[in-house]
């Protein structure tokens, strides 16, 4: 049984950071693209970043390009975000997601698996 579970959602203060973690039971997370995506209340889900399964390759929302980074420690099973510069466009529920030897492209549909999500606030 898969299990991604996300943590490090809270609140905080326009500027400020949060580092996001998302702890993945896969057998080698290293096969897998890994993405986060959120949703805003009232919005639809959208994408934030993803890294490609072998590692290096990025991809970001121009949103939070050069503020967000996605970076990942095969050896802990754990997918991480950090998020800098917090505005309160950027207050969501922040979920991680899973593609079997993906791309990590932007399209949800791509993920096989999904976490249940971390609570963002930013304040103004």
């Amino acid at each position: 049984q898969v299990q991604l579970v996300e943590s490090g959602g809270g609140l905080v203060q326009a500027g400020g950071s949060l580092r996001l973690s998302c702890a993945a039971s896969l057998r080698a997370l290293s096969s897998y693209a890994m993405g986060w995506f959120r949703q805003a209340p009232g919005k639809e889900r959208e994408f934030v970043a993803a890294m490609r399964w072998s590692g290096g390759i990025t991809n970001y929302a121009d949103s939070v390009k050069g503020r967000f980074t996605i970076s990942r420690d095969n050896a802990k099973n754990t997918v991480y975000l950090q998020m800098n510069s917090l505005t309160p466009e950027d207050t969501a529920v922040y979920y991680c997601a899973a593609d079997f030897f993906g791309e990590g492209i932007a399209t949800m549909k791509a993920y096989d698996y999904w976490g249940q999500g971390t609570q963002v606030t930013v304040s103004s």
